[in-house]
């Protein structure tokens, strides 16, 4: 039976048609198709976007490795698994078309996820892993992330041109396409050749979303590469240099070509706004930026017990459930870990995609200071550790590892694996203290802490990212002062590190244990301030609002 797309049909104000790509999506944790954040938000966004019957559509690629499985290895030690992934519930659509890549036919396939699975808007995953096409072709969406530069942007390609390729395919009208992150830009100049080669009316159609606050995380790659691999379709290279106003460089900025080729843009908090136009403001022909915070789905996750115990300002309710809750979370931490916490006891959590400038061992920098606080009696501590380094980030692997080395004689410490959906809603229901240490200006949204905070999780965090946005010292979180901008690194993670634990220790564990009814108000304040600001309905009107009306 031949597939028919048909969409729900949207709310009024929300009939523009729009379509948003993205290389991962984190929409449950059965579908193992994101690596960190940028899949969090993008799962979010799908699900409020369903929630106000937005007139959206998801489009991604299907991992069939997914990013990787967290395991551990004989030595207690991280252990990146890679596993074939089967979800019986994606409809094969039997759409079966080709694009260009490296020159060749490379054949798609478009499987589809209706909203109905997981209350998302109507979404459709990409794959190359299928009998038409030969071997090499059929990895390129093998594994989200792959390391090797080729295929990474052949994963672009596929992302970009298939993504608009099948929109054509399907017959839908789209009247928005918009790009979360960098990685789909040759859907650029597929719009480029299909309009006209007219860049005005590319950028009447293309809006961007950049996240990354560094010019050194922004992908770039070198034209050889690009033309070699067909990234432009049949653009000719004289108009790319032309449009892209790349003159003879030879190499090519996804980000920087992106604003170019775009309407309009959004950083994602307003720090990010500020650092993002400093950093591509002075550049000629790019779009505006203007921030657009990222936010979380709360029917996904706030707890709804804990919801409704806030409601009925009942606080025994809510005390009662969050004990319940870490006594859940400790659970999983024995199971894994054979350590016993106890839910009387504060718990720490840091926990997020494992990238060196998130800064996981902070707290554990001045170390003989840190023993003495977990060995602390009067007032004790226990620390959870989670997150997935880049399985070929050498460093972050090693440092993941190196904490679960150092605070292994540590009974009240725990290092966990296999941080997906899962697992981090288990860690923000069951921890008292959502801790968030990157190094400023770094972090260009964050959004766990949103979700923490749903669930009576404080934030001790760096004032990055949303966090300035959000919290008011000692009423909703509890700031770590950042040192000067322009110090060393080094400087900068000594001095942070001191303010750390001077604020634990002599603010954050008097309250918990000597004023506990003060820290529950902190807790509940929380709980109340980040909703609606910081739940992504906001989030999805404002990309309608702000980005997609002309």
């Amino acid at each position: 039976m031949a597939f028919t797309f048909k969409p729900y049909a949207p709310a009024a104000k929300y009939k523009t048609a729009a379509a948003y790509f993205s290389m991962e999506f984190a929409v449950d944790q059965a579908l193992k198709t994101y690596s960190g954040g940028l899949g969090f938000l993008a799962g979010s966004h799908m699900r409020s976007g369903f929630e106000l019957k937005q007139n959206l559509v998801g489009i991604s690629i299907l991992w069939s490795f997914g990013y990787y499985d967290q395991g551990r290895a004989e030595d207690q030690t991280m252990r990146a698994e890679f596993r074939q992934k089967h979800y019986s519930f994606l409809q094969d659509t039997g759409i079966v078309f080709p694009i260009t890549i490296h020159g060749a036919d490379v054949h798609v396939k478009a499987m589809y996820l209706a909203p109905e699975v997981f209350g998302t808007v109507p979404m459709f995953f990409l794959t190359t892993d299928i009998p038409e096409n030969d071997y090499i072709s059929r990895t390129i969406s093998h594994h989200l992330y792959d390391p090797d530069a080729a295929a990474r942007v052949a994963q672009s390609i596929l992302l970009g041109v298939g993504g608009g390729k099948l929109l054509d395919e399907l017959g839908r009208k789209t009247d928005v396409y918009h790009l979360n992150e960098g990685h789909g830009l040759p859907l650029a100049f597929y719009l480029y050749e299909k309009h006209g080669r007219d860049l005005a009316e590319v950028q009447k159609r293309l809006v961007f979303t950049t996240h990354t606050p560094e010019l050194a995380g922004n992908e770039e790659r070198p034209m050889k590469l690009l033309l070699d691999m067909t990234f432009f379709g049949t653009m000719p290279e004289e108009a790319v240099r032309r449009e892209a106003r790349i003159g003879t460089g030879d190499a090519l900025n996804y980000t920087l070509t992106a604003l170019r080729f775009a309407r309009k843009a959004n950083a994602v908090s307003k720090v990010h706004g500020r650092v993002a136009n400093e950093m591509w403001g002075h550049y000629e022909g790019i779009c505006p930026i203007i921030p657009i915070t990222n936010s979380q789905n709360g029917t996904y996750w706030r707890d709804p017990q804990l919801a409704a115990a806030l409601k009925s300002k009942s606080d025994a309710d809510l005390l009662a459930r969050k004990q319940e809750l870490k006594k859940e979370l400790f659970k999983i931490v024995a199971d894994q870990t054979g350590n016993v916490f106890d839910p009387e006891v504060i718990t720490i959590v840091w926990a997020r995609r494992f990238a060196g400038y998130k800064r996981a061992d902070l707290i554990l920098r001045h170390f003989e200071r840190f023993v003495e606080l977990a060995s602390n009696t009067k007032r004790p501590i226990q620390m959870i550790w989670a997150g997935k380094p880049y399985p070929k980030d050498f460093g972050a692997v090693a440092l993941f590892n190196e904490i679960i080395k150092r605070t292994a004689n540590l009974k009240n410490c725990a290092v966990l694996t296999g941080y997906e959906l899962g697992l981090s809603a288990a860690l923000k229901k069951g921890s008292d203290i959502w801790l968030n240490t990157p190094r400023f200006p770094r972090e260009a949204s964050g959004t766990s802490g949103m979700t923490a905070a749903m669930n009576a999780s404080v934030n001790l965090s760096i004032a990055d990212g949303w966090i300035p946005e959000f919290c008011k010292d000692g009423e909703n979180g509890f700031i770590i002062a950042h040192a000067e901008e322009t110090l060393p690194d080094n400087v900068k993670d000594d001095q942070e590190a001191t303010t750390l634990l001077d604020v634990l220790e002599n603010t954050v564990l008097p309250l918990y244990y000597d004023q506990p009814k003060n820290f529950l108000k902190v807790v509940k304040t929380a709980m109340k301030d980040v909703e609606p600001e910081f739940e992504s309905s906001r989030m999805a009107r404002e990309y309608y609002e702000l980005l997609y009306k002309a």
